[in-house]
């Protein structure tokens, strides 16, 4: 019901994993890791981020398909420092789901914190159960003589 990523990236997220950090670029963006579960009447949806400036990271929704992209810079960029280790991959990533029509991608609420971007996706109302009232015809019965 809440959605289904891409193959290709995860195959490409995979190969990226085997050959080593190759930074993403706008073309070519890494793939982010996420959970997904849901909680009562929505799903949620978690990104890790660390490193990510809030003003770095893009949501869309168009259609059906969510599309979040983000970039890490480097967090020094003086002409002075001389790197030691540096193993935080840098680069864009970016992840696309799609959404089941059961989903209201108009009310979608986003959070970041500590590193961690959070989609809240509630259900639609038309997908959500509901009761059917059931009349009675034994109330309309006219007595014959």
């Amino acid at each position: 019901m809440l959605m289904r990523t891409d193959p290709f990236r995860e195959l490409d997220r995979l190969t990226h994993q085997m050959l080593g950090n190759v930074p993403g670029t706008w073309s070519r963006p890494t793939a982010m890791p996420m959970d997904a579960y849901r909680a009562g009447d929505e799903f949620v949806v978690s990104f890790d981020l660390p490193g990510v400036a809030a003003d770095a990271i893009e949501l869309d929704v168009e259609r059906n398909i969510l599309t979040v992209k983000a970039e890490r810079r480097p967090a020094h960029r003086e002409e002075n420092i001389e790197m030691q280790v540096s193993e935080r991959p840098l680069g864009v990533f970016s992840r696309q789901l799609f959404l089941g029509d059961t989903l209201d991608t108009d009310h979608i609420k986003a959070s970041y914190e500590a590193g961690v971007l959070t989609l809240r996706i509630p259900i639609a109302e038309q997908a959500k159960p509901r009761k059917i009232a059931i009349e009675s015809s034994e109330s309309r019965k006219e007595i014959s003589t």
